[in-house]
C-alpha cells in the first residue's frame, strides 16, 4: 500500500477517462512503432479516429467480430507488435471470453484489452450493454492483469505503465466522467493500493468511479464521528494483500465497492483474502444477483447505492452505529 492525496486543484470538474488513455494511446504509438490498435467497429466509443489518421498502417478495424479482433491482437503480439484492442467492454469480455482465456492469458500473448465503457455506462442501452460482470470474469483467468483506474490521471499513467509490462492485460477504460482523485505527481504501482484517506474506524476499498464516492462518503461519516479510510485498490489483479490484512487488523470493518456485480469481483477478491487470513466484518457493495434495468448511468448508480450515500450507509450498518 502507497499513501497519495487527491489534487486540490482539480475540485469537483469531472473528466472522461477516454480521453486520457488515447492521449496516451496516440504518444505511446508516435514514440514506439510496435504500438498498434485493433478495433471491433467502435472508432467513436473507443476514441481512435484521431489514433487511425495518424497511424492508418498501425490500425486494424475487424469490424462487429470481437472474437476475431482478440485473435489478431494474439497474431499481432507474436509479430512482435504491442497490441491495444479496443472496445465494448461488454461485448470485448462475453463474446471474446475463449480467444481471451486461450489466445491471450493461455499463451501469455503481450496484448492489452482496452475495454471501453464498463459498468452501466450504456445504460439506455440496457442489460444487453451493461458490463457488470467482467471483473468476476476476468479476475478468474491465470496469467491475466486486471487494472480499473480511478481518475484521469491514474489512466495515463496505468496507459504508460502497460507499454513496459509484459503480458496480457485487462484495462477498465471508465465512461461516466469523474473528478481527479490523484495528484499530477501519482505514481502507479502494480499490486499497490493508494491510500488517500487516513482512518481507523473502518475502511472504505473501491476503485473506478466508486474512488471518488468513497472519499465524498469517508468525509461524510466524519459528522457521525465516524473515521474512515479509503483506498484505491485499481489492481484487482494482483492484488494488494497486505494492504487488505492490515484494514482487517487496524479498523473495525471494511466496505468494498464497484460498479460491477457483488459477486465475484473486487469484494469477492476482498472477501476471499480476509476470509482466509483474518476475518473481519465485511459490506460488499455492487449490482447484487439482477441484471440492471434500462435508464441512465447515474439512475442506476443511484438505484443499486453505489453513491457516497450508499457507502455511508453500508459503513454505518456496518459499524452498527445508533446516533
Amino acid at each position: 500500500m502507497v499513501s497519495g492525496a487527491s489534487s486540490p486543484a482539480a475540485g469537483r470538474q469531472l473528466f472522461d477517462c477516454r480521453d486520457a488513455y488515447m492521449n496516451e494511446l496516440e504518444a505511446m504509438a508516435a514514440a514506439d512503432p510496435r504500438v498498434c490498435a485493433v478495433a471491433n467497429d467502435s472508432l467513436s466509443s473507443a476514441k481512435l479516429k484521431n489514433f487511425k489518421a495518424r497511424f492508418p498502417d498501425r490500425f486494424v478495424n475487424v469490424g462487429i467480430a470481437e472474437q476475431n479482433m482478440v485473435g489478431v491482437g494474439a497474431g499481432l503480439a507474436s509479430g512482435g507488435m504491442v497490441p491495444y484492442v479496443c472496445g465494448a467492454a461488454c461485448f470485448l469480455t462475453a463474446r471474446a471470453m475463449e480467444q481471451v482465456k486461450v489466445d491471450l492469458a493461455y499463451t501469455r500473448a503481450n496484448v492489452k484489452l482496452c475495454a471501453m465503457s464498463p459498468g452501466m455506462a450504456y445504460g439506455q442501452l440496457g442489460p444487453t450493454h451493461h458490463s457488470i460482470e467482467d471483473l468476476a470474469w476476468m479476475r478468474v483467468i491465470p496469467n491475466l492483469t486486471v487494472l480499473v483506474p480511478a481518475d484521469p490521471v491514474e489512466t495515463a499513467a496505468v496507459m504508460r505503465y502497460s507499454l513496459e509490462h509484459e503480458g496480457p492485460m485487462f484495462l477498465r477504460i471508465a465512461r461516466v466522467p469523474v473528478r481527479c482523485v490523484h495528484g499530477d505527481d501519482y505514481k502507479f504501482r502494480l499490486g499497490k493500493a493508494v491510500q488517500l484517506r487516513e482512518g481507523s474506524d473502518v475502511t472504505l476499498i473501491a476503485n473506478g468511479l466508486m474512488v471518488g464516492c468513497a472519499l465524498d462518503a469517508a468525509q461524510a461519516l466524519e459528522a457521525h464521528g465516524v473515521s474512515a479510510r479509503v483506498l484505491n485498490m485499481s489492481t484487482v489483479k494482483p492484488l494488494d494483500r497486505e494492504a487488505i490484512l492490515n484494514a482487517a487488523r487496524t479498523t473495525r470493518g471494511i466496505v468494498t465497492a464497484e460498479e460491477a456485480l457483488a459477486a465475484g469481483g473486487l469484494g469477492g477478491a476482498v472477501a476471499e483474502v480476509v476470509a482466509q487470513e483474518h476475518p473481519t466484518p465485511l459490506r460488499i457493495l455492487g449490482v447484487p444477483d439482477v441484471f440492471a434495468p434500462t435508464g441512465t448511468a447515474q439512475f442506476l448508480l443511484e438505484h443499486f447505492g453505489l453513491t457516497a450515500a450508499g457507502i455511508e450507509r453500508t459503513a454505518l450498518d456496518l459499524l452498527k452505529y445508533e446516533g
